[in-house]
């Protein structure tokens, strides 16, 4: 099912779903970069200057449940209700800091859209703002975003863009609202999506991926250890001293989400089960080498069969990274503009 363009570089399981023209450009890994370690690792240290780090943003809090507050940071265009909007998903233990965040926020704002940096709940120094958890099938607070940018700031066209965990979030969001998504909802994309939790996290426990899985493992336990002295009474941690593995983890923090289980975590959160209900534009870029998201829940025939998904898959790129070589036009962020790119063509394409 999977075809190899050759001269693009690019797989694509769903390549006849593709606008025409779609990508402008293939994916060319950077010198020496040619396996998913080394584009994964430069791709969340590389040191990059970005132009909204230099703006002014308007700090915005969403209630979104009771006793829930989600931060946000949002760059506004002259006129926003004239301009497209996009919402910026981070991923997991990430913030609205983070580089590709504000490279996407960069390119959007470029190109006239209004940009809306999310901090998912905890994330970003904001424990203080609930005494709940976020996981990555959360995807109450991202609806509530967007019904509050519709109905209280009268937005027309808005877009979620959603990396790694935030991905996952978009897709599940857009999949679980099928044809109830709002009109103003004109599409999602979803960058190294987690599309299938359990099998991603048996990946991240392998011996290969042991970096990954401590990183993330060391800025979890850390903000519990925050949680419980911002809310002693509802947080017992005893039993993460025993934890050795992100399975550990979701194992002992899975009831404080409603779920008994990891595996019960796993299979309700992950969006594979949700994509055949997504109705609206979806972009799926996902590379074949990513270290720890295995590349076989990219063959499910839903690519294929609804119309609606577009899958976008490369060979080289590894996890939420896609460091390119450059261009005369374009930075080495080629997920992100290719995020902006397909943005650009469904508004182009299919206007209200």
């Amino acid at each position: 099912m999977i075809t190899a363009i050759e001269r693009s570089g690019i797989v694509s399981a769903s390549s006849g779903n593709l606008p025409a023209g779609f990508p402008s450009r293939a994916f060319v890994p950077a010198s020496g970069l040619g396996n998913g370690h080394a584009q994964t690792i430069l791709g969340n240290v590389r040191r990059r200057n970005f132009i909204v780090s230099r703006l002014r943003a308007q700090r915005r809090e969403f209630s979104t449940e009771s006793g829930v507050r989600v931060a946000t940071l949002c760059h506004w265009q002259p006129d926003p209700t004239n301009h497209p909007t996009v919402v910026i998903v981070h991923g997991l233990e990430g913030s609205a800091e983070a580089g590709y965040v504000c490279g996407t926020a960069d390119k959007a704002l470029a190109s006239g859209f209004n940009v809306v940096r999310c901090n998912v709940r905890n994330c970003g120094g904001t424990e203080h703002l609930t005494h709940t958890l976020y996981h990555s099938g959360l995807t109450l607070d991202l609806r509530r975003i967007i019904s509050e940018l519709i109905s209280e700031d009268g937005l027309k066209d808005i877009f979620v863009i959603g990396f790694s965990m935030g991905g996952n979030q978009a897709l599940k969001m857009a999949g679980e609202d099928g044809h109830n998504a709002p009109a103003q909802l004109r599409g999602v994309c979803a960058v190294s999506p987690p599309i299938d939790l359990e099998l991603c996290s048996r990946s991240i426990g392998l011996p290969k991926n042991r970096i990954y899985e401590y990183r993330f493992l060391r800025s979890l336990k850390a903000k519990m250890q925050i949680k419980k002295r911002l809310f002693p009474d509802i947080y017992d941690l005893k039993a993460l001293q025993g934890v050795r593995s992100l399975w550990d983890f979701d194992d002992v923090m899975a009831p404080y989400n409603g779920f008994r289980d990891a595996s019960d975590y796993y299979a309700k959160a992950s969006s594979q089960q949700y994509l055949p209900q997504i109705r609206v534009p979806a972009l799926v870029i996902h590379s074949e080498d990513d270290p720890f998201i295995p590349f076989k829940p990219f063959r499910d025939p839903v690519f294929d069969e609804n119309k609606s998904l577009h899958l976008l898959a490369t060979r080289r790129g590894g996890h939420v990274a896609f460091c390119g070589r450059s261009q005369p036009d374009e930075d080495r962020a080629w997920a992100e503009n290719r995020c902006i790119e397909f943005c650009r063509r469904v508004l182009t394409e299919t206007p209200h």
